[in-house]
C-alpha cells in the first residue's frame, strides 16, 4: 500500500513527458510474461497425465507455467455448445498462443474465434482431412499441431484383445455418436478387422452419462463376449463409470489409452497421450519464441503403447499370454 501512494503521489508531480511513459512501462511489465489460452472440451479431471507432458513440453522450450509464462485455463466439460464462448473469452482476453485439447471441436472452436492468435491443436483424426490445416508438412494460416491418428489403431487393439480374451465371439464396440468422423473411421475398420478376425459386433452409441448407462443395459439383454471402447475425449472423461460397469459385468474391454487401465480397464493400444501432449507443449513453446504455426510441420505422433491390466485379467478369470507379456510396454500387476 505504500508502494501505490508513493507510486501515485510521483506520477502527479512528474513532468507530462514521463506521466506518458508511465502506461508504456506499465505495458512493458505486463507483456514480459506471455499467456497461453489452453481450451479443452472435457474437465482437468480427464486431462491430468496429458496436462504433465504439456507442461513438461513447455519447459522443454524454456517456458515453466508460474514463473515466466501464465495459462488461461477454459474446460467446457463436455458442454460442445460453450467451446465457442470459451475461445472467444481467450481472444478477448488476448492471449499470444490458443492450446486445444479434447477432439477437433475444440480446435474448429479456436479457429472459428481467430484468425491471426496461433493455435496449437491436438487431434486423433486426420487434420488435413478434416480441414484444420491445408496439409501436414505445411499447415498455413494460424494453425499447427499434432496428430495421433488413434483411429486407425483400431483393427490392431481388437487383435489384442482377441488374443487376450480367446473365446470372444461377439464384440460390442461403444462410440461416441457426436464425434461422426470419428466413429465412421472407427466402425469401418473395426468391421473389417472383425471379419478378418472371424468375430460379430454390434454398435453402441453415447456421449452422455445416461446413455452409457443406457449401453450397459443393452449389454446385459445381448450379452456380448466383450466391449470395445472408441477413442473420444469425453469417453477419457468417463473413464471410472466406464471400467467400473465393464468390471460389475465381468466385461473384457480394450480401451484406446493407458488411462483406462490406470483405474482398472483390461488392457489398452494406442498413442501415448501424454508423449502427444508433450508435442503440443513444445510447438507452444517455440510459437511464444517466435515461430510462425503456418511453418512448423503437424507432427504425427509415433509413439505408441500396450498396457495390460494383470489384474483385472485376474478378477476375469483371464491368463495373460506370453506373446502378450513381452509385447506389452506395461503390464500393472
Amino acid at each position: 500500500m505504500q508502494f501505490d501512494r508513493i507510486r501515485r503521489r510521483e506520477f502527479i508531480t512528474l513532468a507530462s513527458g514521463a506521466a506518458i511513459a508511465w502506461p508504456l512501462a506499465t505495458r512493458a511489465q505486463q507483456s514480459a510474461m506471455p499467456v497461453i489460452g489452453f481450451l479443452h472440451s472435457q474437465s482437468p479431471d480427464a486431462f491430468r497425465e496429458q496436462l504433465r507432458g504439456f507442461r513438461q513440453g513447455l519447459k522443454e522450450a524454456g517456458y515453466i507455467e508460474g514463473e515466466n509464462v501464465a495459462i488461461e485455463y477454459r474446460f467446457a466439460d463436455n458442454q460442445m455448445d460453450q467451446l465457442s464462448e470459451l475461445a472467444a473469452n481467450l481472444v478477448r482476453r488476448r492471449v499470444d498462443v490458443i492450446a486445444t485439447a479434447g477432439g477437433p471441436a475444440s480446435a474448429f472452436a479456436a479457429k472459428s474465434a481467430t484468425a491471426t492468435i496461433p493455435i496449437v491443436f491436438a487431434t486423433g483424426d486426420d487434420p488435413v482431412r478434416l480441414g484444420l490445416v491445408a496439409s501436414l508438412a505445411r499447415p498455413g494460416g494460424n494453425l499447427t499441431g499434432v496428430s495421433f491418428l488413434v483411429t486407425l489403431l483400431s483393427a490392431k487393439r481388437l487383435e489384442f484383445l482377441r488374443a487376450l480374451a480367446p473365446g470372444v465371439v461377439r464384440v460390442a464396440a461403444l462410440v461416441n455418436p457426436a464425434e461422426a468422423a470419428n466413429t465412421e473411421i472407427t466402425l469401418r475398420d473395426l468391421e473389417a478387422a472383425a471379419r478378418t478376425l472371424g468375430l460379430r459386433g454390434q454398435v453402441l452409441k453415447a456421449d452422455t452419462d445416461d446413455e452409457i448407462n443406457a449401453a450397459f443395459e443393452n449389454i446385459v439383454r445381448e450379452r456380448p463376449d466383450a466391449l470395445f471402447v472408441a477413442a473420444t475425449a469425453f469417453f477419457v472423461a468417463r473413464r471410472v463409470q466406464l471400467t467400473q460397469l465393464a468390471a460389475f459385468h465381468r466385461l473384457p474391454a480394450a480401451y484406446p489409452i493407458r488411462d483406462f487401465v490406470d483405474v482398472g480397464g483390461l488392457m489398452s493400444y494406442g498413442v501415448s497421450a501424454a508423449d502427444a501432449y508433450h508435442q503440443v507443449g513444445i510447438y507452444t513453446g517455440r510459437i511464444l519464441k517466435g515461430a510462425k504455426p503456418g511453418d512448423l510441420p503437424v507432427v504425427q505422433s509415433s509413439k505408441f503403447e500396450l498396457v495390460i491390466n494383470a489384474q483385472t485379467a485376474r478378477m476375469l478369470g483371464l491368463t495373460v499370454p506370453q506373446t502378450l507379456l513381452v509385447a506389452a510396454d506395461e503390464v500393472i500387476k
